[in-house]
């Protein structure tokens, strides 16, 4: 299905504002998950409860953005997808005000859930307004600035979040950096990017709202597509959540040195978000799609195995490098499937996408208690 060619008056209002409010969105919704990396010990001690059992607040909330995830299938089709983006940038910032006020366990598990919620509008939103609002010549590019801001937020955040939180305990990161960030990407959400039409005026009937999951679950291509999200997602898993202590254990890394570790793989996957969108300009959006793939596996598992930790170091680097073009590009290639239903497409990618985290931290997590 070919998609409707952007006019030139379509262009010129989508104005310059646009492509730094989705990079922001996707840089804001990104700090909640560092912060559970860096300062899950402080919490756990905070209320009393083993760090295994804290740790299970980053797992509910994948779970929670899969559910919902799921439901943004159904929601992109009735309202605004700038709405759906704004309401998601909202619930970020109740999450973080939430936590840093939370009284309890349970209440610190159900207001951070609520970052389950955002993730999930606000990831799929993001990439779904690329559609609507920039030409195909050019959406390749934006994507990998879209995907750069949250490699972005790593570099940024987990020093911010770690300076802050020494002066001011775990709850004073929430307040002090995620909760201004948050506030930051939704005004600018509401200024600059520009309000389109809903998709349907009329009433909708049960059978409008499951079209759209008819319509990419027919095709093939999108049902690859999906698939693909999320196997390599969960291979990606095998770096951002335990390449860190992989190298505290088996080289002997200081904090200190795997938080300079983190930053520069942040910064390699950077890079590759950014540079994936010539390479889509000039090979298409299949061909690097599957090469990004194929040697992000190859190197995530080369890390583990290289004995000398300067060889590992760099197949890690390299595993984020062409993990950040990889995301790029099928992110690319995911949003030219169903242009017709492309909020319930990139809305079911997501859920996919973090379904593939969970499944991938946790097998990994299995293997090392097995191996």
């Amino acid at each position: 299905m070919s998609d409707k060619p952007i006019s030139a008056e379509e262009k010129r209002s989508t104005g310059r504002l646009v492509q730094p409010s989705l990079v922001l969105s996707t840089f804001a919704v990104q700090p909640h998950g560092i912060l559970i990396g860096l300062l899950l010990v402080d919490i756990a001690l905070a209320f009393g409860v083993p760090v295994g059992v804290a740790g299970q607040i980053r797992t509910i909330s994948y779970v929670v953005s899969v559910i919902i995830g799921l439901l943004m299938g159904v929601l992109s089709i009735r309202f605004r997808h700038k709405s759906l983006l704004v309401m998601g940038l909202l619930f970020l910032s109740i999450s973080a005000l939430g936590c840093a006020l939370a009284p309890s366990f349970i209440a610190m598990l159900m207001l951070f859930s609520i970052w389950g919620v955002a993730l999930a509008m606000v990831s799929p939103m993001g990439l779904t307004l690329t559609g609507e609002h920039f030409p195909q010549e050019k959406r390749a590019s934006v994507i990998g600035w879209i995907t750069a801001g949250g490699a972005i937020s790593y570099v940024v955040g987990a020093p911010a979040i770690g300076f802050i939180a020494g002066f001011g305990g775990w709850r004073m990161p929430f307040l002090g950096f995620i909760l201004p960030v948050s506030l930051l990407g939704l005004l600018l959400a509401i200024k600059g990017v520009p309000n389109s039409p809903s998709i349907r005026q009329s009433a909708l009937s049960m059978g409008d709202y499951l079209a759209g999951f008819k319509g990419v679950f027919s095709n093939r291509s999108a049902d690859a597509c999906l698939a693909g999200s999320a196997f390599s997602t969960a291979a990606w898993a095998a770096i951002i959540t335990y390449a860190p202590s992989f190298y505290r254990q088996r080289f002997l890394f200081s904090t200190g040195v795997a938080s300079a570790f983190m930053l520069v793989a942040a910064s390699c996957y950077t890079l590759g978000s950014v540079i994936s969108g010539r390479f889509v300009r000039r090979f298409g959006r299949k061909p690097p799609t599957v090469l990004a793939a194929l040697f992000a596996g190859i190197f995530t598992v080369l890390y583990t195995l290289l004995p000398d930790v300067w060889l590992s170091a760099i197949a890690s680097f390299l595993a984020c490098l062409f993990g950040g073009m990889r995301v790029t590009a099928s992110n690319s290639l995911t949003l030219e499937q169903v242009p017709k239903f492309r909020g319930t497409m990139m809305s079911i990618s997501s859920a996919a996408t973090n379904l593939g985290s969970s499944l991938g931290a946790g097998v990994g997590g299995l293997a090392l208690l097995l191996f």
